[in-house]
């Protein structure tokens, strides 16, 4: 994030949606910015209210802040807009309704890289059984070009995509391929020496995007001949 928000006023508007911990929230309060942390639990946010008395936390849902229009500079959300079994285009629309024209969306889901491709299977909704349905949906996993897709869809120009958290992504090939137990640190210390070495276009575990709401509206050309 630091080369874009270092281009914002020092005062910048910032929303850290589904805030979690809060800890961005009040790191990037305590340097200037003005920074609203919104989450969709009640429990998490009063919790937040109580132990950070100088940062601003509010109860709200990222598909529909219920803030106004062109509020803010920057927005970031991390490892939040994968968890909506309908998609991520609510979230995507709302985010850019609400930041400002030049501003910043930073934003992190979970990555199908290849591991993951080889080993999951298909789910079809449309086919549901009585039997599966004891199962809950949790995430979405996407591909580079799923995210940048997504993100274009709902009016943002994509400036950076990349590959991130390689040593988890480590620990999940250890553990999937090799049957190696996530909780022993032999697991986590091989991955850590291994990290280094793996390309994070096929191991890292999370996609980090940086994306900006246009100055001015994108207009098709159409060229009639």
């Amino acid at each position: 994030m630091a080369p874009y928000i270092r281009q914002l006023p020092p005062n910048a508007r910032m929303l850290d949606g589904g805030c979690g911990l809060g800890e961005w929230t009040v790191n990037l309060s305590r340097v200037g910015y003005h920074v609203l942390g919104l989450d969709i639990s009640e429990e998490t946010v009063t919790r937040l209210q109580k132990a950070f008395p100088g940062a601003i936390f509010e109860r709200g849902d990222i598909r529909d802040t219920g803030q106004p229009d062109d509020s803010f500079e920057a927005y970031f959300s991390w490892g939040t807009f994968e968890h909506f079994e309908e998609g991520m285009q609510s979230c995507t629309n709302e985010a850019f309704s609400i930041i400002r024209p030049g501003g910043y969306l930073f934003t992190s889901v979970p990555f199908e890289n290849l591991p993951v491709q080889r080993s999951s299977g298909s789910y079809d909704a449309g086919q549901e059984s009585q039997e599966n349905r004891r199962w809950r949906f949790y995430q979405w996993r996407l591909t580079k070009a799923e995210l940048h897709d997504q993100l274009m869809q709902s009016g943002f120009q994509v400036l950076e995509i990349r590959s991130i958290h390689k040593r988890q992504g480590a620990v999940r090939v250890l553990n999937q391929e090799f049957g190696l137990p996530w909780h022993w640190l032999f697991t986590r210390v091989l991955s850590m020496i291994l990290a280094p070495f793996l390309s994070a276009d096929i191991f890292a575990h999370m996609l980090i995007a940086v994306a900006r709401k246009p100055s001015t509206p994108l207009r098709a050309t159409i060229v009639i001949e």
